[in-house]
């Protein structure tokens, strides 16, 4: 590599190179210079100097450019992490730190449901809470903030909610109104990991009309089997011999 010894910063070890792009602090410059460089007139397009003079005042700019055409994609909510959800978080309403802390959600030896992938690992050997979510937590917590801002309050509305809630997790949510201003909700597809299970018996991720109770949560005993339900027989739900009682959790 050839260095332009005029253009060196004066900083121990850092040049510019032979391409006008920073070396050791800060790495490649994404920028393109070269829209500039073309449009220098033909009287000193053959000035070496002059070139690297313009290149090395432009290339700051086009860095931004780069920058921030980037920008959007950092605080995409299918994307983001760490401090940008939380930025993405303000706008839209609510953040990572749960106002209900999530009881004992971390990883146990032959605990039914904080197994392997099911539990996060715990962040003290005094904690005994979980109130700030992970990324991935956060993000579903987003989500169902977002949909719920969009429920038109019906519940064919809602199931299409809770479809884009939980998309690719391949975890549903059955609804049952009972007509008196009261229901209840239950997950079904594989047992929920410790963290969305709590959001979910919690009221986090709750769709329902002002004034309407839920009176239980529910989550599937086994992964991707159907619920016991009378005279009945769907997506999730299945008669004798077939169904299942899901484990209950009281309602909000």
């Amino acid at each position: 590599m050839t260095y332009i010894e005029n253009w060196d910063s004066g900083l121990p070890g850092a040049f510019w190179d032979s391409n006008l792009q920073w070396d050791v602090s800060v790495g490649p410059s994404p920028g393109d210079v070269d829209p500039y460089l073309r449009l220098i007139t033909s009287e000193h397009r053959d000035k070496p100097k002059f070139t690297a003079m313009v290149a090395a005042l432009v290339q700051p700019l086009a860095d931004l450019q780069v920058l921030l055409a980037g920008m959007p994609g950092l605080y995409d909510l299918d994307a983001c992490v760490g401090q940008q959800e939380d930025t993405t978080g303000q706008w839209i309403g609510i953040t990572r730190d749960v106002t209900v802390p999530l009881t004992y959600p971390f990883f146990s030896w032959s605990v039914s449901g904080l197994g392997w992938g099911q539990a996060d690992w715990i962040s003290s050997v005094d904690a005994t809470q979980l109130v700030t979510l992970s990324d991935a937590a956060y993000r579903t917590l987003l989500y169902a903030k977002v949909a719920a801002n969009q429920w038109d309050g019906t519940v064919p509305g809602a199931y299409a909610v809770y479809a884009t809630v939980f998309s690719g997790t391949g975890t549903g949510v059955l609804i049952q109104d009972y007509g008196d201003m009261h229901m209840a909700l239950a997950l079904t597809g594989p047992v929920p990991d410790a963290v969305t299970l709590s959001l979910f018996v919690n009221g986090y991720l709750d769709l329902k009309p002002a004034g309407v109770r839920i009176d239980a949560y529910y989550a599937p005993a086994e992964a991707d089997v159907p619920y016991f339900g009378w005279g009945t027989e769907g997506s999730g739900l299945a008669g004798w011999g077939v169904g299942y009682w899901g484990t209950r959790y009281a309602g909000s």
